[in-house]
């Protein structure tokens, strides 16, 4: 089997022979989240989307993106840029 036969792909029919959309993931039973990853600077938070979402493992996520780019008034963001300044006065 070759590396691109074992990647699950979405269905395109349904039973009933009419067009339907089910994730890959969900009918090979890959655990996996539908929700976006949002990832702190500090590198140690992360909280998602996903209201059922308790496993914050980037693997289980599709879409991973960075808090500044949700949000460019996070309080980490500031923090971050904060600590930055200070270690550039010292």
């Amino acid at each position: 089997m070759s590396r691109t036969d074992s990647v699950p792909r979405a269905s395109n029919t349904s039973a009933e022979g009419g067009l339907s959309m089910e994730c890959a993931f969900c009918t090979s039973g890959i655990d996996h989240c539908h929700g976006t990853l949002v990832v702190h600077p500090d590198g140690g938070f992360a909280e998602c989307t996903g209201e059922s979402c308790t496993n914050l493992d980037r693997v289980r996520h599709a879409l991973i993106i960075d808090c500044h780019t949700l949000d460019a008034a996070c309080t980490c963001t500031l923090a971050v840029e904060v600590e930055a300044e200070l270690r550039q006065a010292s």
